[in-house]
């Protein structure tokens, strides 16, 4: 039998023996006053050794216990933070004390009641009057619950993650305000919040492969959705002007430091606006934030320094892959793909020609986007929803915001001719299609369009990335509290 086996083996008894007691292991609320950080800001200025007459009823979860005999020392954790908790059998009685002793553990929640000192040592604490037991542990908290470190353990047992490691917990405290804040801003600027499906009978505004599934009172297949942005297009038609949505979008894709099959994303619209227009907004929301969290604009990011402040840079394609020695204008497709053979990419005689110049450039230009960039002006076969560049019938009014080489959204001037919108929907169908992959058309969306949608720019951006670097958290799992993990060896997660 393991040291775990035995413990839970022990831990089971004491609530047998609680429950012959007529002891509540379980109990169904307490009428919690206090928390920890509140009393450490409160009695901040009283001296070691110094009592209050203060009483404060704290709850929260026992993270260790010492016991030393007549006085036993506990630490108590709750939302906030920690207090120490001090069981002396002169305050709390002996028979309190011999309950303590022998039945709470560390990993039980209990409610204390008790005076606020400080002790000799300076640490502040509560003299214990009352122990409530509210939650008997069954499990102990792991050896080292203090340093819990293997990363695969963290993310799949994200609870414990949370107990062992504070400043977890303060990672996703930022992100309920990055997203506030987002909020806040869009709000101010006269943008309506909108819900579209998850669930869709046809998926579509990006290019990604779906997950899917099947409604069963239908008897049609269904997709979770991979963005919202055809939905909230069909709004503009119907007559809102600026409208945006923070949803999750589900990509069944690859999975690494900066992709998740399932991801958080904001997307916003306005009438009237184009790629510029959108590119001032994105740069403005970011600002926002970053003043909000009381950031400076320079923001340490996994040992670089990434200056956010307003405007950022702009790297063209064609100018960023000449650079590299590419000239897009004078190369020939044949030349031009074997350069792109050279760098290993995957393109072939039959890949467009844009497409195989919107890989080089993934490949060499996006890499060295380290400061804050605006990655514009894209090949016109790199999407089917953006309107033609206003000074390059080859290109879109494209735009991909970029720090640290990484990718954190993308902007365009949105195409609204619907004829020319199902033209481009018909090649990349056969695009995909020679790739081996299905994609349906939106023939709903595109009638939609029939009826006209006004000029427009639109915006996409990820928050779990934003949520990454304004917290300086090197993977897209450090931001996102259950990240998806392959299944461990004995967990089985077939339907029978």
């Amino acid at each position: 039998m393991t040291r775990e086996e035995e413990m839970l083996k022990e831990r089971i008894k004491k609530i047998d023996e609680l429950k012959k007691l007529k002891i509540e292991t379980y109990p169904y609320s307490f009428d919690q006053k206090d928390h920890a950080d509140e009393l450490q800001k409160k009695y901040s200025n009283i001296k070691p050794e110094e009592k209050t007459k203060e009483k404060a009823i704290v709850a929260g979860r026992l993270t260790t216990i010492r016991l030393m005999g007549k006085i036993n020392f506990a630490t108590l954790q709750d939302a906030s933070g920690k207090i120490q908790i001090v069981i002396q059998e002169d305050e709390i009685g002996k028979e309190e004390l011999d309950f303590f002793a022998k039945y709470i553990d560390s990993g039980d929640f209990v409610g204390v009641e008790g005076t606020v000192f400080r002790t000799k040592r300076g640490e502040l604490s509560i003299l214990a009057k009352k122990i409530t037991l509210l939650t008997k542990s069954v499990l102990p908290l792991p050896e080292k619950w203090h340093g819990l470190e293997d990363k695969e353990e963290r993310y799949r047992k994200r609870y414990l993650d949370l107990i062992a490691n504070p400043e977890v917990k303060k990672t996703f405290e930022i992100r309920t305000k990055i997203i506030q804040a987002i909020r806040e801003y869009l709000n101010s600027k006269g943008f309506i919040e909108v819900e579209t499906p998850l669930l869709q009978p046809v998926y579509g505004g990006a290019e990604a492969k779906p997950f899917m599934t099947h409604l069963n009172e239908l008897n049609i297949d269904m997709f979770m959705s991979i963005s919202p942005e055809l939905y909230l297009k069909r709004l503009l038609v119907g007559g809102f002007e600026k409208i945006y949505t923070i949803c999750k979008n589900f990509r069944n894709e690859g999975i690494d430091k900066s992709h998740n099959p399932e991801f958080t994303m904001l997307e916003c619209y306005q009438a009237y606006a184009d790629y510029d227009t959108m590119m001032n907004l994105y740069e403005e929301i970011y600002e926002y934030v970053i003043n909000k969290l009381n950031l400076n604009a320079e923001i340490e990011y996994q040992g670089k320094v990434l200056n956010f402040k307003r405007p950022w840079n702009k790297v063209a394609m064609y100018d960023g892959l000449k650079k590299h020695g590419i000239d897009v204008k004078k190369i020939s497709d044949k030349d031009l793909l074997k350069k792109a053979k050279e760098l290993k990419l995957e393109v072939d005689a039959k890949t467009p020609r844009g497409l195989i110049i919107a890989e080089l450039a993934k490949e060499l230009i996006e890499k060295e986007l380290i400061q804050p960039t605006h990655f514009i002006n894209h090949t016109k076969e790199t999407s089917p929803l953006c309107k033609i560049n206003r000074k390059n019938d080859e290109l879109i009014e494209r735009d991909e915001p970029f720090a640290n080489g990484m990718e954190l959204g993308n902007i365009y001037s949105e195409l609204n001719d619907p004829i020319l919108q199902r033209k481009l929907f018909e090649e990349q169908i056969k695009i995909m299609k020679e790739k081996g992959i299905g994609h349906p058309t939106d023939k709903d969306f595109i009638n939609s369009l029939e009826y006209g949608m006004p000029p427009c720019g639109g915006l996409g951006l990820g928050i779990d990335r934003m949520v990454m670097l304004l917290t300086n958290s090197a993977s897209i799992r450090d931001v996102i509290l259950f990240p998806f993990m392959k299944p461990e060896a004995n967990q089985d997660n077939k339907v029978k």
